[in-house]
């Protein structure tokens, strides 16, 4: 379980991370639509180091 949830995080991450550099060419970095994505990303990058850091 832990590998597809790894997966699913990872997936979820790319796709975060494609969506806030088309945010941050439309917009400026303090608005709020651009800052909830950054910290989003944030939540799930922390969440897939402390899964990978579980499994290992």
């Amino acid at each position: 379980m832990t590998d597809k949830k790894l997966e699913d995080i990872n997936n979820q991450i790319e796709n975060l991370r494609k969506r806030l550099n088309e945010l941050a060419k439309e917009k400026p970095l303090s608005d709020p639509k651009v800052i909830e994505t950054s910290q989003l990303l944030d939540v799930l990058l922390n969440e897939y180091e402390r899964l990978k850091n579980k499994k290992t």
